[in-house]
């Protein structure tokens, strides 16, 4: 058990809850993605869409638990639960949220569940080495990687068949309404599962980091305020919006009938529920990506722009790399580092917030003018609780 203060555990929950804003705000495209695209919604009804089944994904966890067992998987599934520390806690969050910010700004849609992964590894390792790897749940999660986007496409395809096989005496125009309708309702149990695999995912770190330090009594557990409020960040966070990598996902890629969007977000519904089911902290990214592809393959190979979904497949590969090497950065600037350079640290913190602060202010929308204050709340958090290991 390790020791914190009261104060330094509150801004640690912070952080972890910007992270949490920011995976919403990063990942709002892989909500609505295709509801864009095919212009089923507009972009703001299409964000506030996504953002209520978010958070609705807390009430459905309430009726059946066992599909929290993602939040196990990140607390102490990657690194052994009794070596994390609040050190490795904040590099591992740090770390993810540089990643997201960095890919954010430049449209690439990354993961940031898988972020948060490289951050647990990187600083993880960086305090107790190779042994605190717990390699069955790391592998789980790098073989997701190869699966979900695979899996997404192969399911999309399947479903593109069937419905296009029993939909072969509609009318066109019949057929539009009815898969308008499908559409819809695909799309908000994509959100559904979106919020419901991704919010465990903060939910884990801040359980573990209460599990570490003595504040959370009796065995590994996530308490139900916890859940609360990292539902609510997350959903806050979708409600912001992320216009930049939405064109990425829902235009850029391949261009997008009703008929293909119900399928991508069907296919994509359908592997997230199964990933919470089985504690798997699959990327909303990958998945949903692989079934936009297959939406578009389904319909010819040459509908997909393959230079673009290339270029997503790069970020995926680097992504946890990345986030390991600067949460393993600031752990050993938390521990092992002099004052001045804990400072500097600090400094380079703030210029993170006030860079998020900007590139918000720039999308013009009021959802993320509003929310800006809360996106960068965790790096302003973050670099208080750096000076206040400079002054003590």
């Amino acid at each position: 058990m390790y020791q914190l203060a009261f104060p330094l555990l509150i801004g640690l929950i912070i952080v972890a809850l910007a992270f949490d804003f920011l995976n919403g705000l990063h990942d709002a495209a892989n909500s609505i993605a295709t509801v864009v695209g095919t212009r089923l919604l507009s972009p703001a009804a299409a964000v506030a869409f996504a953002a209520f089944f978010n958070f609705a994904a807390y009430f459905l966890a309430l009726q059946w638990p066992q599909l929290h067992k993602v939040a196990d998987t990140i607390g102490k599934g990657l690194i052994d639960k009794d070596l994390i520390t609040p050190a490795v806690v904040f590099g591992a969050l740090v770390g993810a949220m540089f990643w997201n910010v960095v890919t954010w700004v430049k449209g690439i849609p990354s993961s940031s569940s898988h972020a948060l992964v490289g951050g647990l590894i990187g600083a993880g390792v960086a305090h107790a080495g190779i042994s605190g790897i717990q390699w069955d749940g790391l592998n789980k999660t790098l073989i997701a990687i190869v699966l979900s986007p695979t899996l997404g496409l192969i399911l999309t395809m399947a479903i593109m068949l069937a419905t296009s096989w029993g939909g072969t005496r509609a009318s066109a125009r019949g057929a539009e309404r009815t898969f308008r309708g499908l559409h819809l309702v695909s799309a908000g149990a994509y959100s559904l599962g979106h919020g419901l695999n991704d919010a465990q995912k903060t939910m884990g770190v801040i359980t573990v980091l209460l599990y570490s330090t003595g504040y959370l009594h009796g065995e590994f557990h996530v308490p139900h305020w916890v859940a609360l409020s990292c539902y609510v960040a997350i959903g806050l966070g979708t409600l912001s919006g992320g216009w930049r990598i939405i064109e990425t996902m829902g235009t850029r890629i391949t261009k997008l009938s009703q008929h293909q969007g119900f399928s991508a977000s069907a296919g994509g519904s359908v592997m997230l529920f199964a990933a919470s089911y089985l504690g798997i902290p699959v990327s909303t990214t990958h998945t949903i990506t692989g079934c936009v592809i297959g939406a578009g393959a389904a319909r010819r190979a040459s509908a997909v722009r393959w230079g673009i979904a290339r270029s997503v497949m790069v970020a995926w590969v680097i992504t946890i790399p990345a986030s390991a090497i600067v949460a393993a950065l600031f752990y050993w600037a938390v521990t092992d580092l002099s004052r001045g350079l804990l400072a500097m640290e600090a400094i380079a913190l703030v210029g993170f917030a006030m860079f998020a602060w900007r590139e918000l202010r720039a999308q013009g929308d009021h959802y993320g003018r509003l929310a800006a204050g809360l996106g960068v709340l965790g790096f302003i958090t973050a670099a208080m609780i750096l000076l206040y290991g400079v002054a003590n």
